[in-house]
């Protein structure tokens, strides 16, 4: 009798772990400066909670134990939030998923302590997060792109974003190969600190996005990097737009001030361009006409207004562009690759710790 009660307990606990339609995933995502923590089930979400750290702005960057600290004091909270928005019990939960880079170290220790913790205390599954990978798998969220449909296989990813500018040739959810990549900073990070020679604060990007709408982005020619191959580099185009702003406000004081619009769309529009270029590129190599756009970045208007532009002038070419939500870091992501692992069995150990630097796909 005590061996039927004994299977009965251990069948209640671990009966949603064996219940494939009703699959729920909690997914953590703390690489930066946002805790973001999502419950999907299946490839729906139930919630998608994100607690921002404004505190940055005021000096220009990220400060990472700054945003350590954060992230210690938020994820608790995100966590709360995401199961009350979801209307879950905690024990629904079949497994959970965390970044496990790249990113900022402190940060994503935070958050591997916490997933950690929570699947011991709950008994379930842990399922590591490469940060890149979840920002293009993140498209097979239900109705994730503007598409509202997924896309086959092989496809290349363009991710744009304050930490990465890749362009990956992807053929299946776990199979991928970079193919491009920056030498220097990324695409995100080139609009910041042009946006701080400007006079903005951090973020940036968005800033200069918001001040180009009614710019002539011709006005302003700036020169295009020159770099073999599918990779990219913005160091040379950000140090072109410095010493044009530095010499015309030795002229004109109120250079910027009176020119600004012109200045923003100019530099979005040559930025847009640059990566344009480069996928057209990468279409020729490899004969994929399916382009998937993922990152921060990809939100920007202009951006995905030359791709939109592009499947228009070619009939062939199949355009997929995340809803604004899923372009920043959000947990979302990760709980769909978190998903996706879970349905292989891809289980990861307790002990496997965090890294900062980009490695491989695994």
């Amino acid at each position: 009798m005590k061996l039927i009660k004994k299977n009965i307990i251990h069948f209640q606990r671990y009966r949603y772990f064996f219940m494939k339609k009703k699959t729920i995933i909690l997914g953590i995502e703390s690489s930066c400066d946002d805790t973001g923590v999502s419950i999907i089930q299946n490839r729906k979400v139930l919630s998608n909670i994100i607690i921002h750290q404004k505190i940055h702005s005021k000096y220009g960057g990220v400060v990472p134990e700054l945003a350590s600290r954060l992230h210690d004091q938020n994820i608790t909270k995100a966590v709360q939030q995401a199961i009350f928005s979801a209307k879950i019990h905690r024990d629904r939960i079949n497994a959970i998923s965390f970044t496990l880079g790249p990113g900022l170290i402190g940060p994503l220790l935070v958050g591997a302590s916490f997933a950690k913790s929570f699947s011991m205390g709950l008994e379930i599954p842990l399922l590591t997060v490469n940060h890149v990978q979840a920002h293009i798998l993140s498209h097979f969220i239900q109705n994730a792109n503007i598409n509202n449909s997924y896309p086959n296989f092989p496809f290349l990813g363009l991710v744009i974003s304050g930490g990465h500018t890749q362009i990956i040739k992807v053929n299946d959810f776990f199979q991928m190969e970079i193919l491009g990549s920056t030498l220097d900073d990324s695409v995100g990070e080139s609009l910041d600190k042009i946006a701080r020679i400007l006079g903005f604060y951090y973020p940036g990007g968005p800033m200069i996005e918001f001040f180009s709408k009614n710019g002539n982005q011709k006005k302003f020619i700036f020169s295009k990097p020159i770099v073999s191959g599918l990779d990219f580099s913005f160091s040379g185009f950000k140090s072109d737009v410095s010493q044009f702003i530095k010499k015309k406000l030795k002229k004109n004081t109120l250079f910027v001030k009176q020119n600004l619009s012109d200045i923003c769309a100019s530099i979005q529009n040559i930025i847009a361009e640059i990566l344009l270029e480069k996928v057209e590129k990468a279409i020729s190599q490899t004969g994929i006409f399916r382009i998937v756009l993922a990152g921060g970045v990809s939100a920007n208007h202009e951006i995905r207004r030359l791709f939109m532009s592009l499947s228009k002038k070619n009939k062939k070419l199949e355009i997929f562009i995340p809803k604004k939500e899923y372009t920043t870091d959000n947990g979302a992501m990760i709980a769909i690759t978190g998903l996706l692992k879970y349905e292989r069995k891809l289980f990861d150990s307790i002990h496997i710790t965090p890294y900062s630097k980009f490695k491989t796909f695994s």
